[in-house]
């Protein structure tokens, strides 16, 4: 008997193919578009990114797996899928290369003082720049140390740079020098040239990054989000942009996206800001669907699926 599955994405003729030779019946409908139906009420597996606006899985009552095209899961409605006892996985390493790159072209920017340099160039000035510093021997401090921080700590090793990380424990993780946990977040800042936020945003994480932890940091820091905006206090980064306390922040997430016309960031000299595109390669669809498939395959032998979302501890 085939399992009903619900696709908010068309992954393409050949691809979805390959999903129903594993014995899926599959309903393809844009998340965009998608409301509870007697078309969908038999789904037992919904593939997609957000559909939550509004589908109310709440009515699904076959539902039992959801795997989300996105490493984050703020978009989820957590409350259901655990009252429901649905099992969530994520795309957990389908973005890490790409945002892994982003970091490391984001901190040598930064350090070049790349923007001042290309608004050189779009006035047609030429001035040498005298405060460009190396990337060499530079301490960097992830706050986070998941796959996206191990592709970026895996490329910063090549720079001869000292790798710092804080996790739950402070376990040993590939590519770092040394590892701190959460407790110890105030050391490793306090000790980090350049500081990267990449941890996942749950309810413990919000605004972790507030005037606390700015304060812990060094005078002059360069700073690179791009986790979530919530797990950084805008406000807070603001104000240590203006008064230099951070000598330069690259900025991918924000608390509001889009960002907001009024935000005083857009008028920041020391600030680079992107729109929540560092995940973004030519690989993108094809690594999302190497997962989905790999999970799709496992499931349809009843074997333990992979990238479960722990949803009481948000990750």
């Amino acid at each position: 008997m085939s399992i009903k599955a619900l696709f908010t994405y068309d992954y393409g003729k050949e691809k979805m193919n390959s999903i129903k030779k594993l014995g899926y019946d599959i309903t393809i409908i844009n998340e965009r578009d998608i409301e509870y139906c007697n078309e969908i009420k038999e789904t037992e597996v919904l593939v997609c990114y957000n559909p939550f606006e509004t589908l109310d899985i709440s009515k699904m009552d076959k539902l039992r797996w959801i795997q989300l095209s996105s490493i984050g899961i703020d978009q989820l409605p957590v409350e259901i899928a655990i009252a429901k006892n649905i099992v969530v996985t994520n795309n957990r390493g389908g973005y890490s290369i790409p945002i892994g790159e982003w970091i490391v072209l984001k901190t040598l920017e930064m350090l070049k003082n790349s923007k001042r340099l290309y608004m050189q160039q779009m006035g047609k000035k030429w001035r040498i720049d005298t405060s460009i510093l190396e990337l060499y021997g530079k301490t960097i401090g992830f706050v986070g140390t998941g796959t996206i921080a191990r592709e970026a700590a895996k490329r910063l090793k090549g720079f001869e740079v000292n790798i710092l990380g804080v996790n739950t424990k402070g376990r040993c993780t590939e590519y770092f020098d040394k590892c701190f946990s959460i407790e110890e977040l105030d050391k490793m800042l306090s000790l980090s040239d350049i500081v990267v936020i990449t941890i996942p945003y749950t309810e413990t994480t919000h605004k972790l990054i507030d005037c606390k932890r700015f304060s812990s940091m060094k005078n002059g820091v360069y700073f690179i989000n791009v986790a979530r905006g919530n797990v950084v206090d805008e406000c807070e980064l603001i104000k240590n942009l203006k008064n230099k306390k951070i000598k330069a922040a690259a900025l991918d997430v924000f608390e509001d996206e889009p960002l907001s016309m009024d935000s005083p960031l857009w008028n920041l000299e020391n600030a680079i800001i992107t729109p929540h595109n560092s995940w973004v390669s030519e690989m993108r669809n094809d690594r999302r669907f190497e997962g989905i498939y790999r999970n799709m395959e496992r499931y349809s032998k009843g074997m333990q699926l992979y990238n479960i979302v722990d949803l009481r501890r948000g990750y």
